[in-house]
């Protein structure tokens, strides 16, 4: 059987990686980029869900193909929830990864409750219809970053039952804990019950 393929709004590669290896083989799933569309995705709105939606809406208004986004939200208890929606840009609109733990760490000096959580919401659109998946990672966060795997937030978050942060770990045991998997594999779920009754037509070639 031919490999099916589905257009995720991104041109993440770390997050193309992480929700591939939960779809596993039967489905390709492509990049922006790789599909060959150049294209600034807005993040306009204070919950993820709405981002999520407003991202493969400008995407689905391109092409009229299947397709899904995710967008992920890093909640810290003692902060009110933030970085939350804002956790790509924590330190501004140009930061990067180092600068945003760096003003993570500064926020959370002298504060006991580090608690902490990753939110991700996928919403995928199908066939006309809008579906959510939500995949949650409860965790704290370290003292100090440490270790080089993973992307973000990940060297100073460590998940509850875990004795190391995700830059410490590989993807396998990532996966274990990893809140994109959880939402990923209720989106693969979701794709399974739907893919015997799909038409080529509704992937992009």
């Amino acid at each position: 059987m031919p490999v099916k393929k589905l257009l995720f709004a991104t041109n993440n590669a770390h997050k193309v990686a992480e929700i591939q290896s939960a779809v596993g083989d039967q489905i390709e799933v492509v990049s922006l980029r790789e599909a060959g569309i150049d294209i600034e995705l807005p993040e306009p709105f204070d919950t993820l869900n709405e981002n999520a939606s407003e991202k493969w809406g400008t995407i689905y208004r391109l092409t009229n193909e299947n397709c899904f986004s995710e967008d992920t939200g890093l909640e810290v208890a003692a902060l009110g929830g933030a970085p939350g929606v804002k956790s790509a840009r924590y330190a501004g609109d140009d930061a990067n990864a180092t600068r945003n733990i760096e003003k993570l760490l500064s926020a959370l000096e002298g504060k006991e409750n580090r608690n902490a959580r990753f939110r991700t919401v996928i919403s995928l659109v199908w066939e006309g219809k809008e579906y959510f998946f939500e995949g949650i990672c409860e965790g704290n966060i370290l003292k100090q970053a440490s270790g080089n795997q993973g992307f973000g937030y990940d060297p100073v978050f460590q998940p509850n039952g875990a004795d190391r942060c995700f830059a410490l770990m590989d993807s396998k045991e990532k996966n274990i804990y990893s809140h994109r998997r959880k939402a990923a594999d209720k989106l693969v779920s979701f794709l399974k019950e739907q893919v015997e009754t799909l038409n080529n037509s509704q992937f992009i070639k």
